[in-house]
């Protein structure tokens, strides 16, 4: 399948799944009830004021609960964490089901054992292709105690073996 662009989906994918990315999962509570999707499009934007970006697919039925919030939180996954990026990332199935969490400041669901969390209010929601870029002002962050990350590589989780940190 090409694009109006001429970019062949598939190329694009292929081609585009050599960068890497972290694993995490967006949560917040929608009407009393915890809601929440896997998301490798996540990143920091900026220090001053300290602000995130999610990415979100427009056909999401999960992000308009979110919206409706106004907050939400981010659980960086940690290796081992395959088996909840894989859950998070079904539809029609109870997302939190065997999935332990605990609230944020704000009550919004942070998974446990995630290797950081952070929690974020919505700024602005900017029109891009077929996703949403959300901006996110961070309200709170905690670093957690897993040490390596759950990487996302060529369309598969990265097994990787655990290195000592290089600190500069």
């Amino acid at each position: 399948m090409t694009h109006s662009s001429g970019t062949d989906v598939r190329e694009y994918k292929a081609v585009l799944g050599h960068f890497c990315t972290g694993v995490t999962v967006v949560t917040s509570i929608d009407r009393g009830t915890p809601a929440g999707f896997t998301c490798q499009s996540f990143s920091a934007l900026s220090l001053d004021p300290p602000l995130v970006l999610v990415c979100v697919r427009k056909e999401s039925a999960t992000w308009p609960g979110i919206r409706r919030s106004g907050r939400f939180a981010v659980s960086v996954l940690a290796a081992g964490q395959q088996a909840v990026g894989d859950r998070f990332a079904r539809s029609g199935v109870d997302r939190f089901a065997g999935v332990d969490w605990r609230p944020s400041p704000a009550g919004m669901p942070f998974i446990d054992g995630a290797l950081a969390w952070v929690e974020c209010s919505v700024s602005e929601e900017i029109d891009a292709g077929d996703h949403t870029v959300v901006v996110a002002a961070v309200t709170a962050l905690e670093a957690g105690t897993a040490r390596d990350p759950l990487l996302f590589y060529r369309g598969r989780y990265l097994e990787h073996e655990p290195r000592e940190a290089v600190t500069r």
